[in-house]
């Protein structure tokens, strides 16, 4: 491979977006010049397409090595409409699909082809593999590799035999969440040679931490509060147990917020159906385990809420990091009780490996120190990274003195019927919607468009089209293909497959008189 690619035009035609973000451009240059690469970039940096660019551009195939099967799934039916070949192999598709999957990446078919950890760690796949025309291979959520991790997986322990297996393969490990010594160990254990890496900036200016100790009284009524004050937004609340989950689901709804439920215990065709009513705004509250967010790409998440202490600074960076992505404000409240102490130390000590649980309680006195801490939010997180600030306060976090009387001053709970919406929601979410030139109507019927059409096509709604394009289609209006060529999202292949029935679609939204044109305005 060789970086003499113009690298625009292809960003154009699939992506259909006219800029990289930051980082994007260097990273996706150093693959295509086949080195390995190590990149730690924050939730919502744009990770994938760092190693899916320099994929689509190649004749050769990259092997992505993924741990979630739902978010294969997700990125293959995102790269299939955009027009880059694209397959998955794993148990989730039948004998018969996985041998046609095999004959077609050995004829070299496929510029992406996504596995398991497990699936690779197979002597048979590893053999098969050595026939196929390899580009580079691709390791997500690279932090599980190294037990310095906060999610370390001992199957990805497995992924050390790659450099002895394919010497000549480059491997590039992506991460949203690892300290400098996980760093280190990652490209330890994956024996990258000369490695370039890119560490993206861990400040993240538009979230607002707020910690605040609460008590088994105290936080069902904080909860509501910060719930109701993200209504014109998604929202993500994590619980520490199962039966929690259900328990806040059932407070919430209690309380006239509709809200679903996700776990590692649930049928996966539920917590999917769950999962994907959230992301296309059917309900606007997520409850979850840890089981939720790998892999996510919603971007209006206005606030994400944490009703226990999580185990290390690293898993509340990278769960909370999922608020903002659009880069609008957004709330990460973390409501700690003390009883969350006991419950972390009781499964330290059930803990037998000794190395492990002293990397436990180290996880567990950094978390402590976080938030009892009374230095600023922001720098501390940076801190934990190994990233040096030059400013000592931020004034997007508690300590440094954001408001927090809205989510502690006593106020009744309302109690109601399970509302379909509440009204209160709606008109929070229409004045939102004005504030950043979208017509509030315009963008419902487009989001049930987006609805019915992704359901017709067995596809979450985000592969049809993401928020940030619906909202900038509402913006440009477009009459013509060329113009919805022009929307932020909209590549070749997808103003091919979707332009004419958009176009359709705001023809009869027009034709209500609800729509001012832009060139009459």
């Amino acid at each position: 491979m060789n970086s003499e690619h113009e690298l625009l035009p292809a960003l154009q035609r699939y992506w259909g977006y006219e800029t990289f973000r930051p980082l994007q451009e260097r990273i996706v240059r150093s693959l295509l010049d086949g080195h390995d690469t190590c990149v730690v970039m924050p939730t919502g940096g744009g990770k994938s397409l760092c190693y899916q660019l320099p994929a689509a551009l190649s004749t050769k195939t990259a092997v992505v090595i993924s741990p979630l099967i739902a978010l294969m799934q997700d990125q293959v039916a995102q790269l299939s409409q955009m027009g880059i070949a694209a397959a998955l192999l794993n148990s989730s598709i039948s004998a018969r699909e996985q041998t046609s999957v095999m004959r077609n990446a050995a004829a070299g078919q496929y510029r992406l082809l996504y596995l398991s950890p497990e699936r690779l760690a197979r002597a048979d796949t590893a053999e098969w593999l050595r026939t196929l025309p390899l580009s580079f291979f691709a390791i997500d959520e690279a932090h599980c590799i190294s037990e310095w991790g906060h999610e370390f997986r001992p199957e990805y322990r497995q992924l050390r035999r790659l450099r002895q297996q394919f010497p000549e393969c480059p491997i590039a490990a992506f991460t949203a969440s690892a300290t400098q010594r996980a760093r280190h160990d990652i490209i330890a254990q994956l024996e990258l040679r000369e490695s370039h890496n890119y560490i993206a900036s861990f400040y993240r200016p538009n979230l607002h931490y707020l910690v605040k100790q609460s008590d088994s009284p105290t936080q069902p009524d904080m909860l509501l509060r910060a719930v109701r004050k993200h209504a014109e937004g998604n929202v993500i609340v994590y619980s520490p147990t199962i039966a929690r989950v259900g328990q806040t689901v059932d407070f919430l709804e209690e309380n006239g917020i509709p809200a679903v439920p996700y776990h590692g215990r649930m049928e996966p065709d539920e917590r999917r159906r769950n999962q994907e009513r959230w992301m296309s705004n059917e309900v606007r509250v997520l409850v979850g385990t840890l089981a939720f967010g790998l892999g996510i790409n919603k971007e209006a998440v206005r606030a994400v809420i944490h009703l226990s202490l999580p185990k290390s600074v690293e898993q509340f960076y990278q769960e909370a990091g999922r608020a903002g992505r659009d880069g609008l404000p957004a709330d990460c409240i973390l409501l700690w009780q003390k009883r969350d102490v006991g419950l972390l130390t009781h499964f330290i000590q059930q803990i037998e490996d000794g190395a492990e649980k002293r990397r436990a309680w180290q996880r567990y006195h950094e978390i402590r120190a976080f938030v009892d801490s009374n230095s600023c939010r922001h720098r501390q997180i940076c801190a934990h990274f190994g990233e040096k600030t030059k400013w000592e306060k931020c004034s997007a976090c508690d300590v440094c003195g954001c408001d927090l009387a809205w989510l502690t001053e006593a106020a009744p709970a309302l109690k109601s019927s399970k509302e379909a919406r509440p009204a209160k929601s709606r008109k929070a979410a229409v004045a939102a919607d004005s504030s950043i030139g979208v017509d509030p109507d315009l963008r419902e019927f487009l989001r049930e468009w987006r609805r019915t059409t992704a359901k017709r096509q067995l596809v979450p709604a985000y592969v049809v089209m993401h928020d940030s394009s619906l909202d900038d289609l509402c913006r440009k209006l477009p009459r013509t293909l060329e113009e919805v060529r022009r929307v932020s999202g909209f590549g070749e292949k997808k103003t091919e497959m979707y332009g004419p029935q958009i176009l359709e679609a705001l023809m009869e939204f027009r034709k209500k008189g609800k729509v001012v044109d832009r060139a009459t305005a």
